[in-house]
């Protein structure tokens, strides 16, 4: 398992490989959290959130949730969970660039991502057996 100070470390040593211009106007940085953090629409609290993208009226920043790394990759390998990391951060840096572009193609391919996941957990309840809604918690 990798502790928070190993994570950090990783984190900065990516985002010191990346070039400079994707982090214009990010205000507030890149944080990392010791929580761990479930996506509102899962199902089985089985979707995590590695990283999130916000603005708001005290700036523009990424959050990597540290916890959230623990629970899914913190068994793994070095290198996996390093590329995992890295993989969150480009992700959240493309969110926030194509933001400043006027565009949002990422946010529609996680919206996809989000409904493939809810179809597939539908399909696995019907193999079980269950009703559609059984057992689901309400989403707002």
């Amino acid at each position: 398992m990798f502790t928070i100070d190993e994570t950090k470390e990783m984190l900065d040593e990516i985002t010191d490989t990346l070039p400079e211009p994707l982090f214009r106007e990010l205000s507030g940085g890149i944080i990392l959290l010791p929580q761990y953090k479930i996506h509102p629409k899962a199902v089985d609290n089985d979707l995590y959130i590695m990283g999130e993208y916000s603005r708001s009226s005290i700036g523009v920043l990424i959050k990597i949730y540290y916890g959230s790394f623990a629970r899914i990759y913190g068994n793994r390998p070095r290198e996996f969970y390093y590329e995992q990391l890295r993989r969150v951060l480009v992700h959240e840096l493309r969110h926030h660039n194509e933001t400043l572009a006027g565009y949002r193609d990422l946010i529609l391919y996680d919206e996809d991502r989000i409904a493939e996941y809810l179809r597939k957990k539908e399909r696995e309840k019907k193999q079980r057996g269950q009703k559609p809604d059984e057992g689901e918690a309400e989403t707002k």
